[in-house]
């Protein structure tokens, strides 16, 4: 079966920003903690492929960082978001109607009464700011978006006749939940977590720009954006290339997980075929 386009373009962009981030870990083209303030704010060149800062830190050294910032950030609230989202969803899946039901989604419903920005900002405001503080703000708003999606894909599989079997031979709901119910809700889960990985990485880049992200010296987009909208006149490439970076990186997530659920669905490959 062949790949979409929409997975390929996706795909590249995001490979590319994945790529920079674990090459930084080996090697960045100059030292991001080094200043140079004689050649702060020059343009891009072939000696600065994306210009310097006003430090004179080179900004193509400091995307790269940021990237691995960004990415780790959005990984592990994703990651807290699973782990913990889902096996909710299958718990009030498999109670359905019930009060281990009402109370679970209840409490999604509290979690998505405000706006995940405006969460994440009250809880770095309150645990300090921080690059681990901003996983745990993000990871919190992600628990309830793959509890509902979780609870959604289980509870039409509820009433299918081979979970039914699987109830007859004795098997008890968690065990069903695992063996019978994940593994055909996976599909959606995978779709989601790309989609809920680029919403990360935005939301770290929200949380930077405000101060409340990963600090000094650790590069991030966010605050690079910050860092450069008093000098956007004379030295647009400041805000421009981060903005760029951070733009590439959900657009590919945002294409890859469109491509995913396309390529996934087989109601969709039929409706193209």
């Amino acid at each position: 079966m062949t790949l979409s386009r929409t997975i390929l373009f996706g795909g590249l962009l995001s490979s590319l920003i994945v790529t920079a981030a674990l090459l930084s870990f080996l090697w960045t083209p100059y030292d991001i903690t080094q200043l140079d303030i004689p050649n702060k704010l020059q343009t891009p060149s072939a000696t600065h492929w994306f210009g310097t800062d006003h430090f004179g830190r080179d900004i193509f050294s400091m995307i790269m960082v940021g990237a691995r910032t960004s990415l780790a950030v959005a990984l592990v609230a994703v990651g807290i978001g699973m782990g913990l989202g889902v096996p909710l969803g299958l718990w009030a899946a498999s109670r359905q109607g019930g009060w281990t039901d009402e109370i679970i989604m209840r409490g999604n419903d509290l979690i998505f009464a405000f706006p995940s920005l405006v969460i994440a900002i009250l809880i770095t405001a309150i645990l300090g700011p921080g690059a681990i503080n901003a996983i745990i703000a993000i990871g919190i708003f992600n628990i309830p978006v793959f509890a509902r999606l979780t609870r959604a894909g289980a509870l039409p599989l509820w009433q299918r006749e081979f979970i039914l079997a699987a109830r007859v031979a004795g098997k008890s709901p968690a065990r069903i939940s695992l063996e019978h119910i994940l593994p055909n809700v996976a599909n959606l889960l995978i779709v989601q977590g790309t989609i809920q990985f680029s919403l990360g990485i935005l939301a770290e880049a929200g949380l930077s720009y405000v101060g409340l992200g990963a600090q000094p010296p650790t590069p991030s987009w966010g605050r690079m954006l910050a860092d450069a909208q008093t000098m956007v006149a004379f030295a647009p490439h400041l805000a421009l290339i981060p903005g760029l970076a951070i733009v590439s990186a959900v657009l590919g997530l945002n294409l890859l997980g469109d491509g995913l659920r396309d390529h996934l669905d087989p109601k969709i490959r039929v409706m193209r075929a």
